[in-house]
């Protein structure tokens, strides 16, 4: 079959960055053949876009964004059941999953190429209630600060996320959850937050999951438990090291699936989107090798 790409931009991504890409994203995809370009105007046209595409016969779709931009083209593609590529041409403040990628720098002229000259790779996602993720899903901590960061418009590039957090320490109180797992049954305790990752980067800072793979089949529970306030700087400046699981309030699990419980329905965020769920009681699974990928690197 003939590979047809089409891309989709959000220009609203990395505080207008990527409405300025558009002129040079157009040309370098023109340079392949590569004229479908889509920009979004509101909330939800990522979704939108990518089942007319995927209906309208185009087996690679290239996401120009952030994570949330990828996030909703990825959940489109997983769940048409389609074996379109998803390609990722990063425009945001965090980017995690193009560092997986290796396309965080390739820039829209090595984009262009990758997509018609990228060899076959497949990835692993994962799915909490009927939401997809292709990164990580975070509760606790991790969703007081994406509210926070919504309310900021004024701040930009990946320090956003460091900022944010250093504002809300004193104010978050924690979150309750007990997590199931076939390895283990851990009883409720006072969480400051809980990530579950299928790759290692988080908040476009962050080595949440060292070493954690995309391609495992496996999604890694990465656990920060209750921390004294004077401590918590200590333990997310590790974070951005990956050194964190040196401080005992770190718990890190891997597993197929996770079991979370909680005293009400919790919010939580899937790759920087923030949801509220349907129940106290969560499943997330991980989906072995569910997304076809352009890929500047070998996945791991």
């Amino acid at each position: 079959m003939q590979d047809r790409t089409c891309v989709i931009v959000n220009p609203a991504a990395g505080r207008g960055r990527g409405a300025k890409m558009i002129p040079e994203v157009a040309a370098a995809f023109a340079a392949q053949g590569v004229t479908d370009i889509r920009a979004t105007s509101k909330r939800g046209d990522e979704g939108d876009f990518t089942r007319a595409a995927i209906e309208d016969g185009c087996t690679t779709i290239v996401a120009v964004g952030g994570d949330g931009t990828v996030s909703n083209v990825a959940n489109a593609i997983l769940q048409s059941g389609s074996e379109t590529r998803l390609a990722v041409l990063p425009a945001g403040t965090g980017n995690d999953f193009a560092k997986l990628l290796g396309t965080a720098r390739v820039g829209a002229a090595g984009m262009a190429r990758l997509c018609a000259e990228a060899p076959e790779q497949r990835v692993d996602a994962a799915r909490i209630e009927d939401v997809y993720f292709i990164n990580c899903c975070g509760f606790g901590f991790d969703v007081a600060v994406l509210e926070g960061i919504a309310r900021n418009a004024r701040l930009r590039g990946n320090a956003v996320y460091v900022y944010t957090a250093l504002t809300q320490i004193l104010g978050y109180r924690g979150a309750e959850i007990a997590i199931r797992s076939a390895l283990s049954d851990r009883p409720r305790a006072l969480h400051m937050m809980l990530v579950i990752a299928n790759a290692s980067y988080f908040g476009g800072t962050f080595e949440i999951a060292p070493g954690a793979s995309a391609v495992d089949g496996k999604l890694d529970a990465v656990s920060l438990l209750d921390i004294a306030a004077w401590k918590i700087i200590a333990v997310l400046g590790a974070a951005i090291l990956g050194k964190h699981e040196k401080f005992a309030e770190c718990v890190r699990e891997r597993a197929a699936s996770f079991e979370l419980t909680f005293p009400v329905p919790p919010s939580y965020e899937t790759d920087g989107e923030v949801h509220h769920a349907a129940s106290a009681t969560l499943t997330v699974t991980s989906c072995p090798a569910a997304l076809r990928v352009v890929a500047a690197q070998p996945l791991r």
